[in-house]
């Protein structure tokens, strides 16, 4: 069963149930509280906020594959998706697959070149863009070697270079166009971060994106009557595999244009959002306005709320601590998995496991992992290997690179780069990636465990830790430390705090600055090697 078919049944059980919501609170009218502001407005009116019911999400999924087949792109064809969270981007990514097209979300912080690279990369044939990036996708046209096809504009005010979807969209039918699908067709190319440079194109089946739906549900219990509020962008497969829970069961999905903490606290107060799922900073910043009085949580009502969980990036333990002390009715649930598992899910830590916080879990709903080591052979439980796990929701491949597809899948087992231990009892505990590992004096240092010692300092909101360059020693960890607002930290203070540290995991160097940090919540430590010229560390520790 294609994953499309989720919608449809959605459609004839739930038509006239609200499906979709989006909350732009930057659009709230001069002069109103927008909790306050009647939720009238629809998905033709604009405003901060819109709504469409089942029956018209269908609808316009229709439409979409109807014009994306009469433009003649055929099945397996590519059509690339490159908009801000919006109300129409579900249903112009589900008419892109029920077309029989292949969607290709891009990522929202992509350059025009990024936008040129992966257009040509993907081979697509058309790309629907929204009004945020109409100089980008200019920009992109005039590069050399260009390959973007057909330009559609989601929007009002649509540039000369291209042509109106949504005008193009009222003409359409809303009848679904005869298409076949079936479980083994391509459904979807997903775009890795790019840490290592330009990004590499993931392609995925249709069985894939319903594995996703089946595994999230069976982790958190959806049910017809929860309410998902989806804070991160739909281009990653984070958020949109965890809205897919709320698809499977037909569930109303909350899109919030924003990451405010009153924002959040708002709308899943007026939304009555019973599960939202949160990034690292964002749950910091809740927290943090909490605790300073800027934001009172006797101002909403959050008695529906009953799951907050977070994924894309290592959780310290001192966040689920301080999160669980201010909500205590919470349950707490984080996931892991990559673009390349299809998100969220391949190993799973489970509500029932609060225990273990601070582990990722254990493999996931119809999933496996390992823990390996050079020579793919598992390891002895408590030492760090490579984590590599295999399921129903492994690519297919790195779509046109045959030589990364093989060294990254072997024997139906997928190479994660992460590296990883498993406890006495089987949870498994993330150490690092594995190109992030710091070798200092012949110790392996793995940041990540550094960076949520330090992150348990009062004082301190964020902190990266990077290897540089040393004569002696080969590398010495640098911590990035970004002090909370109104603090006052020094480098003394954090090197006092290191003394509960081992000798050698301590930073030699400690640097104040802002932690920069990707639209999914992961530290760009590319960027910051690049800042302080440690991209190339290999070449500067032997050449001096």
């Amino acid at each position: 069963m294609p994953i499309t078919a989720f919608l449809e049944d959605n459609a004839r059980k739930y038509a006239d149930e609200i499906a979709l919501v989006e909350v732009n609170p930057a659009m709230m009218p001069a002069g109103f509280d927008w909790r306050e502001f009647a939720l009238v407005e629809t998905a033709r009116q604009p405003g901060y906020r819109k709504e469409i019911t089942w029956r018209e999400f269908d609808a316009m999924a229709n439409r979409v594959a109807s014009f994306v087949r009469a433009q003649g792109v055929p099945v397996g064809g590519k059509v690339a998706i490159l908009l801000m969270n919006c109300l129409e981007w579900l249903p112009i990514y589900f008419g892109v697959l029920k077309s029989g097209a292949i969607a290709v979300p891009m990522n929202f912080r992509y350059t025009a070149e990024e936008i040129a690279y992966c257009s040509k990369l993907a081979d697509i044939q058309m790309l629907i863009f929204g009004p945020e990036f109409i100089e980008r996708v200019q920009s992109a046209r005039a590069i050399n070697g260009c390959a973007i096809g057909e330009l559609w504009f989601a929007g009002e005010g649509c540039p000369v270079f291209a042509r109106s979807l949504l005008r193009r969209l009222s003409a359409e039918p809303q009848e679904k166009p005869p298409v076949e699908l079936d479980d083994e067709q391509d459904a979807a190319i997903y775009f890795s971060s790019g840490t290592t440079g330009f990004p590499k194109a993931i392609l995925h089946s249709h069985a894939s994106l319903v594995s996703a739906c089946v595994t999230e549900q069976a982790h958190h219990g959806q049910t017809h009557e929860d309410v998902f509020l989806c804070i991160p962008p739909l281009y990653h497969t984070g958020a949109k595999m965890h809205w897919f829970g709320s698809l499977i069961v037909g569930g109303r999905g909350v899109l919030l244009r924003g990451v405010r903490p009153d924002w959040i606290l708002d709308t899943a107060s007026r939304e009555k959002a019973s599960i939202i799922w949160l990034l690292v900073p964002w749950a910091q910043d809740i927290l943090d306005a909490i605790e300073r009085g800027a934001a009172r949580l006797e101002d909403y009502d959050l008695s529906r709320w009953r799951l907050m969980h977070i994924g894309a990036q290592p959780v310290p333990p001192s966040l689920v601590k301080r999160w669980t002390a201010v909500f205590p009715g919470h349950a707490y649930d984080t996931n892991y998995g990559l673009s390349e598992s299809i998100g969220p899910g391949a190993v799973h830590l489970g509500v029932e496991n609060m225990r273990k916080v601070g582990a990722i879990g254990k493999a996931g709903h119809g999933w496996q992992a390992r823990i390996v080591d050079e020579t793919g052979n598992p390891v002895s439980r408590g030492d760090v290997g490579e984590l590599i796990v295999k399921g129903p929701g492994i690519m297919r491949c790195y779509y046109n690179d045959p030589a990364a597809t093989a060294a990254t899948l072997k024997d139906g087992w997928l190479y994660t780069g992460d590296m990883a231990r498993e406890d006495e009892d089987g949870f498994i505990y993330l150490v690092d990636r594995k190109k992030d590992v710091i070798i200092t004096g012949g110790e392996n240092l793995y940041p990540v465990q550094i960076e949520d010692f330090l992150r348990s300092m009062d004082a301190v909101k964020d902190v990266a830790v990077i290897g540089l360059p040393d004569a002696r020693l080969g590398e010495i960890a640098a911590a990035i430390v970004e002090a909370k607002d109104g603090a006052t930290l020094t480098e003394a203070d954090v090197e006092d705090f290191c003394l509960a540290l081992p000798r050698y995991k301590r930073p030699r160097k400690i640097i104040f600055d802002k932690v920069p940090r990707n639209p999914t919540g992961k530290i760009e430590k590319p960027r910051l090697r690049e800042l302080y010229r440690v991209s190339r560390l290999v070449e500067a520790v032997t050449s001096q």
